[in-house]
């Protein structure tokens, strides 16, 4: 167990940009035991056994024949979103999409806040570009500011804008007029890009993507992921949507066989199975209230609202979180996000996926027995009477007289104090969570 536990944390150390593959961590870990992943912002609800079922019966052909061109692909799944062929470009993930947006639309420039998924910072300056990182302020709950956002790209003479909405690691989401309002005021960029990939998980407003607006629209593109919608990284698909003449430019660079069969045949499983999908996503919108309200429970450990299917946490001060990542995974066999190698972040930060609540339980179990050495009868109840988190009492939110002592490795210095309201328009989309968080 215990060599198996170092082959899989030397695996993180030797990562510098993105945390390595559940394949690779799965052979490093042999038999040792099974992972509880908290790291790969999958839909733990979609596809479902049958789903699964029927794509292993058909797995076979799968495997060993080619898949239809992209544009027979690109036209089925149009049908069931209801948009225009003309207007969609679908890839091999959305990194390869992001890839033919840098080459072939991003000029010298591109502005983004930070911190957010990596490949907006990393592929830009991998072929030459200057990239402008606008950082998010944590004092707001890193709610990006769209007025502050478009003074920044005006002073950095930024050609093209990102945003990701919702954003990633925090979940933060600009509300839909936002969004245009920001679109509006960039319209005389080279380009606009709003990253949709996290999207159909949020439910702070009945419909907060643009996407019928990026296709009137000369120079924005919106991005969104099914691989993260669908539960299924591996199958690796994603689609843009623009006006006719941006998406044919990235459509025309794409190979004509840029999509596996897997990709093609969940594509023409979907219409079977939209309800199943909407109801996978309202059980992912239910998980992440109740894991905020017991992340929140946890002394000094800050939970920062979010529309994703993950949310960002700032650990107790003093406490390290590839550490703790290290011993999550060895002790409790409980993969999580340590966001050290994440521009405008640091170690201090988590990114934990959304997951039902037995696996929280055993996250909760794991950090409680690692960031406070818990017991009943002695010692202090760490935050009782002085440390505040969201407003709240931890010595009175926790509920059950659960007492703490402090464990050298991951000892929170002192308490982090009372957290600053969160500004609108950011939000979790719960009221009830969101007077929580703010301290009301």
């Amino acid at each position: 167990m215990a060599e198996a536990g170092s082959n899989v944390t030397a695996l993180f150390r030797a990562s510098t940009a993105h945390s390595p593959s559940y394949a690779a961590l799965s052979r490093a870990g042999g038999d040792a035991q099974a992972i509880t992943d908290f790291c790969i912002p999958c839909n733990p609800y979609f596809p479902t056994p049958e789903m699964f079922e029927e794509l292993g019966g058909r797995l076979r052909d799968i495997l060993t024949y080619y898949p239809s061109s992209a544009d027979t692909i690109t036209t089925e799944l149009c049908s069931v979103l209801g948009l225009n062929p003309q207007t969609v470009a679908m890839g091999n993930g959305s990194t390869e999409l992001i890839t033919w947006i840098d080459h072939l639309l991003v000029r010298e420039s591109l502005a983004v806040p930070v911190p957010t998924f990596g490949r907006w910072t990393d592929q830009p300056m991998e072929t030459g570009k200057r990239v402008d990182m606008f950082p998010l302020p944590e004092s707001a709950g890193f709610a990006l500011d769209p007025a502050s956002f478009v003074d920044f790209v005006r002073s950095r003479g930024s050609r093209t804008a990102v945003i990701c909405n919702p954003n990633n690691p925090d979940g933060g989401l600009l509300p839909r007029h936002g969004v245009l309002a920001l679109l509006d005021q960039l319209q005389d960029l080279d380009l606009v890009v709003v990253d949709e990939s996290f999207l159909e998980f949020a439910d702070a407003e009945a419909d907060s993507s643009v996407v019928g607006e990026a296709v009137l629209r000369p120079n924005t593109i919106v991005l969104r992921s099914l691989g993260k919608n669908f539960g299924l990284h591996g199958v690796r698909f994603g689609y843009l949507v623009a006006n006719p003449g941006l998406a044919g430019r990235v459509r025309a660079a794409l190979p004509k066989w840029n999509l596996n069969s897997f990709a093609e045949t969940v594509v023409f499983m979907l219409k079977e199975h939209r309800l199943e999908y909407a109801h996978s996503l309202r059980l992912v919108q239910r998980d992440r209230q109740e894991m905020i309200w017991q992340l929140s429970r946890l002394p000094g450990l800050t939970v920062y609202p979010s529309q994703g299917n993950f949310l960002y946490v700032r650990l107790p001060e003093g406490a390290d979180g590839a550490v703790l990542r290290d011993r999550l995974l060895e002790e409790y066999g409980v993969l999580v996000r340590e966001c050290g190698n994440k521009i405008g972040s640091s170690s201090r930060y988590l990114r934990l996926v959304v997951r039902p609540q037995a696996d929280v339980q055993r996250l909760v179990a794991g950090l409680e027995e690692s960031l406070y050495a818990t017991h009943h009868g002695q010692g202090r109840s760490y935050g009782q009477g002085q440390n505040q988190n969201h407003g709240q009492s931890q010595g009175q939110g926790h509920g059950h007289g659960q007492e703490y002592d402090r464990i050298p490795a991951l000892e929170p210095a002192r308490s982090p104090g009372p957290m600053p309201a969160y500004a609108l328009p950011y939000g979790s989309g719960t009221a009830a969570v969101d007077r929580l968080v703010r301290g009301a």
